[in-house]
């Protein structure tokens, strides 16, 4: 949730307040509008644990229950966000890794979530695991997911059908398959939990984004800061949240992610918090932080 201003009122009330306000803004966009063309957004940070996965399949639950299309990648050889889309992953199932190592085709491989219209996934199975080294000895491995997905995107707009986001979902390491994502993205999406230790790795993911913007993908941009696990009730979270917006200003968005059990609890039944219980507020802040990325891609330029 955004953080709160000082005033008078209870800790308690202000988030009533804020709880209210958010259910008030998601109820009063029915659809978000689409860009004027395909968006495709790296989630990536080297630091496990910040929300990387679970953003990335609530942002896009949130913008395809909008009247969205949206594609979600999962790179992750874990393949939790195929778990949390309720796409089948297990190993064998064909995916990302036939895709990058194979050359199979996308349409082949792509699955509709069977739980939101609009919404696809390109699972990832264990078999991932390998690929990292079996990309070393192949031609043009850092761009190899790029062709790959421009070609589906130019068939699905060839047949009608164009996806307005895709959202690529990164290990948490900086290998290359986060080196494949970030040629295959424009623009980066970091999650950043509200926790010092978050910080001091972002440096070195903003060095490697420069680097890969000066010799691979000109067209990279972080563009998106989104702050996750966001505990009003301590000075740390706060501390964080200042900072980071001090230092990334119009690019962190308004909306903070809160700390919250039904964000924990709703991948074990293979949803998203959104599908989970969306009244909840993490369900209602993921919705409201989708708003303003959709709201920011109408811009002539990303923020």
């Amino acid at each position: 949730m955004p953080v709160p201003t000082h005033d008078e009122s209870t800790p308690l009330a202000s988030e009533v307040e804020e709880h209210i306000a958010l259910v008030q803004r998601a109820s009063a966009t029915q659809r978000f509008d689409p860009p004027s063309a395909t968006r495709v957004f790296v989630v990536a940070n080297q630091k496990g644990g910040v929300g990387k996965t679970t953003t990335t399949v609530n942002i896009a639950a949130a913008l395809a229950l909008k009247g969205l299309r949206v594609l979600v990648i999962d790179l992750d050889p874990q393949g939790n966000a195929s778990t949390a889309l309720n796409v089948p992953h297990s190993e064998g199932t064909p995916g990302v890794y036939e895709a990058i190592v194979d050359g199979t085709d996308l349409d082949e491989l792509v699955k509709p979530c069977p739980d939101i219209d609009g919404l696809t996934v390109l699972p990832a199975s264990i078999d991932l695991a390998g690929a990292e080294i079996e990309l070393v000895s192949l031609v043009a491995r850092e761009s190899r997911l790029d062709r790959a997905l421009q070609a589906y995107l130019a068939d699905c707009e060839a047949a009608g059908d164009r996806i307005d986001y895709v959202l690529i979902d990164c290990p948490p390491s900086l290998g290359l398959l986060t080196v494949n994502a970030m040629v295959a993205g424009r623009e980066v999406l970091i999650p950043i939990q509200c926790e010092y230790y978050a910080l001091e790795g972002l440096g070195q993911l903003v060095r490697n984004i420069d680097l890969i913007r000066a010799h691979l993908n000109p067209q990279l941009e972080v563009s998106t800061i989104l702050l996750t696990m966001y505990d009003a009730r301590t000075r740390l979270s706060a501390g964080v949240a200042e900072e980071v917006r001090n230092h990334f200003a119009d690019k962190v968005i308004r909306t903070a992610i809160p700390r919250s059990v039904r964000i924990s609890e709703a991948p074990s039944y293979q949803q998203t918090v959104i599908t989970y219980d969306g009244s909840s507020s993490g369900a209602l802040s993921y919705l409201e932080a989708a708003r303003e990325i959709a709201a920011a891609g109408l811009q002539e330029t990303p923020r």
